[in-house]
């Protein structure tokens, strides 16, 4: 049995006026396979010009190790040259990936290879991030702090992405004062005799290709699975929903703090109660 998951809508081009309509308002995922054709990125962007540029960059690297009390917020467990990275992606597959790598601050030179589109949505110019993984190397499944409008558009080979909206989040054994699900789940090839609340979430899946774009609406959990190896860069907007808005400033300034606080008190008691709780509080809903 695989999880319920519909293939997310395709569009070869868009509208600004139609991805309000049709996606925007009524906060749907889309793929949007031709719109980057023209920028230089398109023809540029694969991993022998990343290693080009900014092969001399100690970059951060991140796998999939259970999280750790002593662990910081988005802390990394690597740091690696990015040539280095670069050659162990294209030689053998690895865990670890880079996540949110910000290009402006890192190689300014790549903001010549983009331009910001105009979807409707005041995008955030100064957070522009990019998204490495080898083969066979995933995230777990979360959602972002701010519950943002994001626009992932991916380069080189091709990337697996499932998705679900908050509305799922009683299904998905979600780890209180946190923004993932249980780690040790495998949203690949889900048991559901351990995690039976899963047959019951109805989400979305899509492969990524080089040069397309994958919009996911505010605040909706994502896995990412490097099916190549390859990278990602994601725009982002500010969530409009009032309520999600409410959510992301409590996120932010109120969830993230307490989960620290109670990390340096109690420790890995705190990491293993909030596990156990993931667990009660879905079989109670």
């Amino acid at each position: 049995m695989q999880l319920n998951l519909q293939q997310i809508p395709r569009v070869k081009t868009i509208t600004k006026e139609n991805f309000i309509k049709n996606y925007f308002k009524p906060q749907k995922p889309v793929v949007i396979e031709c719109f980057v054709e023209d920028w230089p990125a398109y023809t540029k962007w694969n991993l022998d010009y990343i290693k080009e540029v900014a092969g001399d960059i100690m970059v951060p690297l991140y796998d999939d190790r259970p999280v750790d009390y002593k662990d910081g917020f988005n802390e990394a467990h690597a740091k690696m040259k990015m040539s280095d990275y670069v050659d162990l992606l294209k030689r053998e597959p690895t865990k670890y990936r880079i996540f949110l790598w910000n290009i402006l601050k890192e190689v300014p030179q790549l903001q010549k290879d983009f331009s910001f589109p105009n979807f409707g949505l005041q995008l955030m110019k100064g957070l522009p991030m990019l998204f490495f993984g080898g083969r066979d190397s995933h995230t777990f499944m979360h959602y972002d702090i701010d519950l943002a409008n994001i626009f992932h558009f991916h380069f080189e080979g091709k990337k697996q992405c499932i998705l679900f909206d908050q509305k799922q989040n009683k299904y998905l054994y979600k780890i209180p004062y946190s923004l993932i699900t249980r780690e040790d789940i495998d949203f690949d090839n889900p048991n559901f005799d351990k995690w039976p609340a899963l047959k019951n979430a109805k989400g979305w899946i899509c492969n990524l290709n080089h040069g397309e774009v994958l919009y996911m609406p505010e605040g909706y959990w994502h896995h990412m699975k490097y099916i190549t190896p390859g990278f990602s860069m994601s725009l982002r907007a500010i969530a409009r929903n009032p309520k999600n808005l409410g959510k992301a400033i409590y996120n932010v300034f109120v969830m993230r703090s307490f989960d620290n606080v109670m990390r340096r008190i109690k420790g890995q008691n705190w990491i293993d109660w909030k596990n156990e709780q993931a667990i009660l509080r879905t079989n109670k809903a």
